[in-house]
C-alpha cells in the first residue's frame, strides 16, 4: 500500500485491486454523482511519461491526432492503433514542462508503454511509469469550478480540453463542470481535504458512470483491437486528425472516413441487467452474427447498467438489441450528449 492509498483509507475509502471501490455507500455515491459535486480518486487510470527532445515528435507519429502544436495550455484526445486500424488504446495526451504525459486505464499502462518503447529505436525518447509522480483526481458537478478555484488558488482553464498549471498541480477541463486534477504526491492529501469539504467523495464506479453518460469510450483489455476509431465516435470527440502525416493504421481510418464504410457506431443505452465491457450484443436483423459489443458499462443510479455500445447501425434502426444472448435484456437507447451526424 502506498502513502496515498493509506491516506485514502484513513478518509474512509474501501479499496479493491488497489483502487477506490467506494467510501462505504456505493448506491449513495452513484446518486450523488447524478446531481451533486463529487470528488474521485482516479488511480484506476495510469500515466505514461515520455521525456527527451524527440518525445513529442515520436508520439505524434504513433497516434491518431496531431501533436505538432501540443503545449501546456491544452490536452489532446487520441487513439493508438494496430496496423489493421483497430484501437489498442485511447487516451489523453498532456504536456507538463519537458514531459509528455499519456493518461489511460491503469490495466493498459504497462503493455502500451512496452509497445511504444518497441518503436522508439534510436529516437531521443525515454518512456516511464509516471503514475508515482502525480496523484490523479476527478471533480464533477455544479460546484466543481468553485471548489477547484478555492482549493488550487489559481484560475481554471475556460475552454474544453484547456489546462492550467500551478507549482504543485495542474488541472484539465473535460466539460462544463468536469475536471481532471493532477497533484504532486506530497501535495495531494492537503488538496483532497480542501476539496472534500465541498465535494462528496465517491469511488471509481461513480466516476466511470459519469464517463459513460458523457459518451466518452475508453478502450479496455476486453475491447482491445475491436474497433476502428470511427466506430467509437473518436472523430466526433476530436480524437482523430485527417490532416496529419502517417501513423500505424492510418490508411484504414482514412478509408473508413472518406468511403463511408463504417457500419457500426457508438451508442449510449440503459439495460436492466449486469453488463461488462466486451459483452456481445445480438439483434434479429443479424441472425448469423453478433450485432456488436459493450465498450464500457457502469452501474446506474436507478439500477441496471448504463453502457456505451458499439452496434451495427441497422440493428439499432431495427429497434431490438439484446445483451449477451438473443433473448437477453433489451438495450434502451438514449441520446448522446454531443451531435452525431
Amino acid at each position: 500500500m502506498t502513502a496515498w492509498t493509506e491516506f485514502l483509507t484513513s478518509q474512509g475509502a474501501m479499496l479493491a485491486d488497489g483502487h477506490v471501490a467506494s467510501f462505504g455507500n456505493p448506491a449513495g455515491e452513484l446518486a450523488a454523482a447524478e446531481s451533486q459535486t463529487v470528488l474521485a480518486d482516479l488511480s484506476h487510470f495510469g500515466l505514461i511519461g515520455l521525456a527527451g527532445e524527440e518525445a513529442q515528435t515520436f508520439l505524434h507519429g504513433q497516434i491518431t491526432n496531431d501533436l505538432r502544436e501540443l503545449n501546456e495550455s491544452a490536452a489532446v484526445f487520441a487513439g493508438y492503433l494496430s496496423a489493421k486500424g483497430r484501437m489498442l488504446a485511447n487516451f489523453l495526451v498532456m504536456k507538463r514542462g519537458d514531459d509528455i504525459l499519456v493518461m489511460l486505464p491503469a490495466a493498459l499502462r504497462e503493455p502500451i508503454q512496452k509497445r511504444l518503447s518497441m518503436f522508439i529505436l534510436r529516437s531521443k525518447v525515454k518512456a516511464r511509469d509516471a503514475g508515482p509522480d502525480w496523484v490523479r483526481l476527478g471533480v464533477n458537478g455544479p460546484n466543481a469550478g468553485a471548489a477547484l478555484s478555492e482549493a488550487l488558488g489559481y484560475d481554471l482553464p475556460e475552454g474544453l480540453m484547456g489546462m492550467a498549471h500551478g507549482e504543485q498541480s495542474f488541472v484539465l477541463r473535460l466539460g462544463d463542470q468536469r475536471f481532471d486534477v493532477f497533484a504532486r504526491t506530497e501535495a495531494a492529501s492537503a488538496l483532497w481535504q480542501k476539496l472534500a469539504v465541498i465535494c462528496q467523495p465517491v469511488g471509481a464506479p461513480a466516476w466511470d458512470w459519469l464517463m459513460v453518460r458523457a459518451g466518452v469510450p475508453m478502450v479496455l483489455p476486453q475491447t482491445q483491437d475491436h474497433f476502428v476509431p470511427q466506430m467509437a465516435n473518436m472523430e466526433l470527440l476530436g480524437g482523430v486528425s485527417f490532416n496529419k502525416g502517417c501513423y500505424p493504421g492510418q490508411e484504414i481510418v482514412a478509408r473508413s472516413q472518406y468511403l463511408g464504410k463504417v457500419k457500426r457506431r457508438l451508442y449510449l443505452a440503459h439495460v436492466d441487467g449486469d453488463a461488462l465491457a466486451g459483452d456481445e450484443l445480438y439483434s434479429a436483423d443479424l441472425p448469423d452474427q453478433s450485432a456488436g459489443h459493450v465498450a464500457n458499462a457502469a452501474a446506474a443510479p436507478g439500477g441496471g447498467c448504463d453502457v456505451l455500445a458499439v452496434v451495427h447501425i441497422s440493428s439499432v434502426d431495427a429497434g431490438d438489441v439484446r445483451l449477451k444472448s438473443r433473448d437477453g435484456a433489451k438495450l434502451e437507447f438514449q441520446p448522446l450528449p454531443y451531435p452525431v451526424a
